[in-house]
């Protein structure tokens, strides 16, 4: 007689039994099936393939292309599904995945070709298209890291082989499709028959990869038009380049050999002459059209408020007399804030700011008068008032930052041509692999559960349970505006997940198993093993990083 094992399954709200050794691809068959099939599971809070085998008492929930864990699931098994097609398409040729482009979409590129045509686009999409009505298997092995180092070999990936050879491991895990090799840090699908929703396009020097939208999983993005963004991409994945930077391979070999403060000094350089060529742009405006404001926007984590002081300090060399307000210093108390569909507090919601007094405080500065600015405490939720006000002189620049900056709803009584309007993220440049890119919202992430705790009070539970609300508000909020931007801006530093490693190491290890952000803290934490740490010694006190880390020499 075989052994029975309970399964709890969130989907159903209810008890299963299930024989020993039963693979969730078999459970998930006997669940009523929506729109959309499920992609993996969380058994016990931690994400796992379909193919995982239950032996034990569990609780699983599956997950579809619907939640951020599912749309992650569908795009790396995408671009796994893309490297088989260029590999079988254009032997000859390496398949980068460069950057994302909107909402769900990637630029990609094949080395040694400049352009791709319309048609030989569409070839790749239909061969993607009858790899997946295949049916194809992925499957995840383990193995000695020296077998796994020679079938990339064979495979001629040598990024992957700096990766293993930076991070010696005795065993290493990879994943399998048709005869090629891959590693992702994340679940992939069973087989190649899930990814039936996607187009590619020409674009730029290679093609855009157009994935479902999580929000509309029906819908593709096709023809996105990001020049600004995706020129900042292009300009930095340039840069690390010429740095001999590219992967995360090359960052741990020159890490190990010693080079992490020279990285440091020139990653810090770099962004001192964007500084000042955005100062530059703001100089003329002012002298052109009377530009007297600056409106900073960004989503969360972006290095906005540093980037405000620092783009001060530049104007200030120019004459100019920055005067700096932080848009979170208008949030509504704690209790008035507005809530999500979920119930949650929605920060990011244009309503969470007091834009009656916010505007009404713009009127009096503009008129000339002192005004009294708040300053909002996040641990008690309350705006707290000082006596230091402002006042504007006829030499002053107005420095406004916060995630609404580019929303005209926020300034409206403002012209235009008064406003000089920068969209600043963190557009991480270095990349896993070349086909494993490192998502922003990843590198956003590691910068905020480390402000958080040491800054705000928040522990990594707190700040893993609103980020998905974050997210949601970033998507209606401030994306949709990034592109009103007059300039854009980089705030990421190639070295700065090195640095944050064991910051954020400490505080994501606190996250007990028994919570549901138990497996985005674990997937961090895996992601984070990949990189070589830096001490922070030799980061400058007026590095963006400084404001997550602590050591900052500007006060916040």
């Amino acid at each position: 007689m075989s052994d029975i094992i309970p399964v709890i399954c969130t989907n159903l709200d209810r008890t299963l039994e299930v024989e020993m050794g039963t693979p969730l691809s078999e459970l998930a068959a006997q669940l009523p099936q929506g729109s959309h099939p499920f992609l993996a599971a969380e058994v016990n809070n931690r994400i796992k393939e379909l193919s995982y085998k239950i032996y034990t008492p569990v609780t699983v929930r599956f997950i579809d292309i619907t939640s951020f864990a599912g749309i992650r699931v569908y795009q790396r098994t995408a671009w796994f599904l893309l490297q088989k097609a260029a590999r079988d398409l254009y032997p000859s040729h390496t398949l980068h995945i460069r950057h994302s482009m909107g909402q769900s979409g990637f630029y990609c590129e094949l080395d040694g070709l400049d352009t791709l045509s319309q048609e030989e686009c569409n070839r790749m999409k239909d061969y993607m298209h009858r790899l997946a009505d295949l049916d194809l298997p992925i499957h995840r092995c383990k193995a000695l890291t020296s077998q796994v180092r020679e079938i990339y070999a064979r495979l001629g990936y040598d990024d992957k082989i700096a990766l293993l050879d930076t991070r010696p491991r005795l065993y290493s895990r990879y994943y399998t499709l048709d005869g090629i090799a891959g590693y992702f840090y994340g679940a992939l699908a069973p087989s190649t028959r899930y990814i039936d929703r996607f187009d590619i396009e020409p674009y730029y020097k290679g093609f855009y990869l157009a994935l479902p939208l999580r929000t509309r999983p029906e819908c593709l993005n096709t023809r996105v038009h990001q020049e600004k963004m995706f020129g900042i991409f292009r300009e930095y994945q340039s840069w690390v380049r010429i740095m001999g930077v590219p992967t995360v391979g090359d960052l741990n070999a020159k890490i190990l050999a010693g080079d992490g403060g020279g990285l440091i000094k020139i990653a810090e350089a770099f962004h001192e002459r964007k500084f000042a060529e955005v100062a530059d742009a703001i100089k003329r405006a002012n002298e052109e059209k009377g530009t007297r404001m600056v409106l900073i926007s960004g989503p969360s984590s972006s290095g906005k408020t540093t980037s405000a002081k620092r783009l001060g300090l530049q104007l200030g060399v120019l004459g100019l007399k920055p005067v700096l307000i932080s848009l979170d210093d208008y949030f509504v108390d704690r209790e008035k804030t507005p809530r999500d569909e979920n119930g949650d507090y929605d920060f990011e919601a244009l309503e969470a700011i007091d834009l009656k007094l916010f505007n009404e405080h713009l009127r009096r500065l503009t008129d000339g008068e002192s005004v009294d600015i708040p300053r909002y405490d996040f641990v008690t939720g309350r705006r707290k008032w000082h006596n230091s006000p402002l006042t504007l002189t006829p030499d002053s620049i107005l420095i406004i930052e916060g995630i609404h900056g580019l929303n005209p709803k926020l300034t409206p009584s403002i012209p235009d041509h008064l406003k000089f309007k920068i969209y600043i993220s963190c557009f991480t440049s270095v990349a896993m692999d070349n086909l494993s890119r490192i998502a922003t919202t990843d590198n956003r992430l590691l910068r905020r559960l480390t402000r958080d705790y040491t800054q705000r009070g928040a522990d990594a539970v707190t700040t893993l349970s609103r980020w998905a609300s974050v997210r949601r508000g970033e998507e209606k909020h401030i994306f949709p505006y990034q592109e009103n931007a007059d300039v854009m801006l980089n705030s990421s530093l190639f070295y700065e997940i090195s640095v944050l490693r064991p910051f954020a190491e400490r505080i994501l290890r606190q996250v007990p198993d028994t919570l549901p952000e138990y497996d985005e803290a674990r997937r961090m934490l895996k992601f984070l093993d990949n990189f070589i740490p830096i001490a922070p010694d030799e980061v400058p006190p007026t590095s963006i990083l400084r404001e997550f880390v602590g050591g900052s020499s500007f006060k916040y």
